[in-house]
């Protein structure tokens, strides 16, 4: 697997909305994006640091795996996604070869149209890993 970069860093909120000050007025990032990814139930922002960006996360309604986590272990990094070169297909094939437990089977759409899997925390030292690559045009 050819990785690349790290993609950005997913961050579960509460909402955007109260978290914005944060990063924009003292962090002094900028918000370039936000979109809500109906089938994932979430609504995402994204700012961007250098290569990386970071992602808030927050549910768009109870049965979210956002809203789980924060339920759960409350706000903050919720999974680290790393840009692959060779494909998200090609990867989970590897990974999986490797032993590594899968949530994805195979490549989905993510937000900022990016195709994305996740890998289980079970097989990452607890860590929700995601696979991306941004669509071929």
């Amino acid at each position: 697997m050819d990785i690349s970069h790290i993609e950005h860093l997913g961050i579960a909120v509460k909402s955007i909305e109260e978290q914005l000050p944060y990063y924009e007025g003292v962090l002094g990032l900028k918000c370039y994006n936000i979109e809500v990814v109906e089938d994932q139930k979430v609504k995402t922002a994204f700012f961007k640091i250098g290569q990386t960006k970071l992602e808030l996360l927050e549910p768009t309604s109870p049965e979210s795996t956002i809203a789980k986590f924060i339920e759960k272990r409350g706000e903050g990094i919720h999974h680290i996604a790393y840009c692959v070169q060779d494909g998200v297909a090609n990867a989970i094939k590897e990974v999986e070869a490797k032993g590594v437990q899968t949530i994805d089977k195979a490549p989905r759409r993510g937000a900022e149209g990016l195709d994305i899997a996740f890998l289980h925390p079970k097989s990452t030292a607890s860590v929700l890993t995601e696979l991306c690559e941004t669509p071929k045009k």
